[in-house]
This record gives structure tokens, C-alpha cells and sequence, in this order.
């Protein structure tokens, strides 16, 4: 049950390094042959989008066009053939290759983060009625003693679409406890979210991809625990999102400023083994599901 508009409701291309593909939903790397003649860069000949990433966008409850994953999955050169005649490396040559690998290793990255995510919306999609309400009953317990424990100023969750468990239950025992709360505000994409102050009971107004939000007169906080929507999660706190690095953006601006606590909400199914990350992702403090609340602290990454 998301919060309603209508009133206050709650709410790879190939490189010369690496191949990845994928087979059956199985990634598997295959090597590349290095001749050890020098390859040339052109900067702008070539930009490929990956494969796009089909399945619920953040928004009210619609299926949206497919995703690309972040200005990271586009290869900004080509390689053009090799030079007939052998070069001896240089220290620029070594450059290349080096930042070559670095993005076909991103690149790599993406593409399994988009297997993992589109299999674990896939099972998240199966999950049963009682599941889901059993994930936002055990949500709003937990997560109203964890919040209780550690007694941040602002707390923020998330308005749920459809498949994802709403943190209805859970907004409206954070009131009822007198915790000051928030919605997120979705931007233009490659900006972090905006957090602006949101009760059980108040008006929300329909946002970008219609996802539900504060109105724009609401004042604008900075919380410091929230709630987390993803797709998939290991234990050790990694989070694959949607793929536009809302969250990731919006964590590492507020852990800048202060201590923030994470909190991700999936169901049991949404676990996966290992989780791939980057520089950029930021990691969650708890996962809580239908089943457990994880400490991901306690795991390494």
C-alpha cells in the first residue's frame, strides 16, 4: 500500500582485456587474445548503451521503459586496429592500457549488477501477499526499536511501488512514537535526493516516474537513519539499487556531513551470495527482512 495523491495517505561491449557474457542468466569472463602490438584509442568514435535492464522503476507501481545503468555503462572510445609495425611501450602507452582496464572492469561490473538485479526483481516479483505483509509488519516492529535504540533527529523512508514492502505501517509507528520523519524527493538523474519532511497523515503529490512525495512547501532535512529500498543485498551491506545511484549519492552526501545509518528493505528472496561494488557504492548498516534484521556489520566485505 503506497501513500495516494489524492489525500494523506502514507506512503559489455567487447574490449581488449575482458569479454563478459552471459549465458542462461550465468555470467562467465571469457579472455580476450592480447597480440602485443599497440592499439590505438579514438577518443568519441564509438558509444555503445548497454543492455537495458527491463522491470519496475521507482514509481507507482508502472512498469518503465528499460533502464541504462549510469553514465559509467557507456565506453566513451573505440579500438581501432592494430599498427603494423610494433611500438615500444612508453609511459603514456602504459596510461592507456591501464585506464582501459579500469573501465572494462567497470564495465564488467555493470553488466553483472544488471543480471543479478533483473533475476532478483524476478523472484521479489513472486513473492507471495502474506510475505509482503509480513515484511511490513516485521518492519515496522524492528525498525521502530532500531530507531528507538539509537534515536536519530530525522528519519527518512521510502514510498513504495508495487512488489516493494510499504513502509506504511512502520511511518505511522514512527508518528504515534513522536519521531520526526521524511520522503525523498527523485531529481534530475545524476543528483542526490532531496529529503523533505513528511508525517503520517500529511498530503503527497505524485513526483518523477509518479513516485509519491512531499509537497514542495514541506521543509527540506537531512536525515540521518534511513530506510533503503534495492534489489538485491549480500550480507556484508552491499546494495544493488535500481541503477541510477539515487541512494548512493544521497549517502555519501549525508555521511560527509554527519554519522548516517542505512537500513535496506527486501525480502529474504533479494539475498544474493556477493554482491559486486565499486568506489562509489555506498554500503547499508542493516538489512531487515520478512525473516531477520542482518547486522551487516558484522560481515566483511
Amino acid at each position: 500500500m503506497a501513500p495516494s495523491a489524492a489525500g494523506p495517505q502514507g506512503v559489455a561491449p567487447r574490449t581488449s582485456e575482458i569479454t563478459l557474457a552471459f549465458r542462461c542468466g550465468a555470467p562467465y569472463i571469457r579472455p580476450a587474445e592480447l597480440r602485443g602490438s599497440c592499439w590505438i584509442s579514438i577518443p568519441g568514435a564509438l558509444s555503445i548503451s548497454k543492455g537495458a535492464v527491463p522491470g519496475l522503476a521507482r514509481g507507482l507501481g508502472h512498469m518503465a521503459p528499460t533502464y541504462v545503468v549510469g553514465s559509467r555503462d557507456r565506453c566513451p572510445t573505440a579500438i581501432a586496429a592494430p599498427r603494423l609495425r610494433p611500438v615500444p611501450p612508453s609511459k603514456s602507452s602504459t596510461t592507456r592500457t591501464s585506464l582501459k582496464m579500469s573501465s572494462s572492469s567497470l564495465k564488467a561490473s555493470s553488466s553483472l549488477k544488471a543480471a543479478l538485479r533483473a533475476e532478483a526483481l524476478a523472484r521479489r516479483r513472486a513473492e507471495s501477499e502474506d510475505n509482503a505483509a509480513a515484511l511490513a509488519a516485521h518492519l515496522a516492529g524492528a525498525g521502530l526499536r532500531l530507531v528507538q535504540d539509537r534515536s536519530p533527529a530525522m528519519v527518512s523512508a521510502f514510498s513504495a511501488l508495487a512488489e516493494e514492502a510499504s513502509p506504511l505501517q512502520l511511518m505511522q509507528a514512527l508518528a504515534s512514537a513522536g519521531i520526526a520523519t521524511a520522503l525523498p524527493v527523485t531529481g534530475p538523474r545524476g543528483t542526490p535526493l532531496v529529503f523533505r519532511k513528511w508525517r503520517y497523515g500529511d498530503p503527497t503529490v505524485a513526483g518523477k516516474m509518479g513516485i509519491l512525495e512531499p509537497l514542495a512547501s514541506a521543509p527540506e532535512v537531512d536525515p540521518d537513519f534511513l530506510f533503503v529500498p534495492l534489489a538485491a543485498f549480500d550480507r556484508s551491506g552491499q546494495r544493488i539499487g535500481y541503477g541510477a545511484g539515487y541512494y548512493d549519492r544521497s549517502l555519501e552526501k549525508l555521511r560527509a556531513m554527519k554519522p548516517v545509518c542505512a537500513i535496506g528493505v527486501a525480502f529474504a528472496s533479494q539475498e544474493i551470495p556477493k554482491a559486486p561494488h565499486e568506489a562509489h557504492d555506498q554500503p547499508l548498516d542493516y538489512v531487515l527482512t520478512e525473516r531477520e534484521l542482518i547486522d551487516c556489520r558484522s560481515f566483511p566485505a
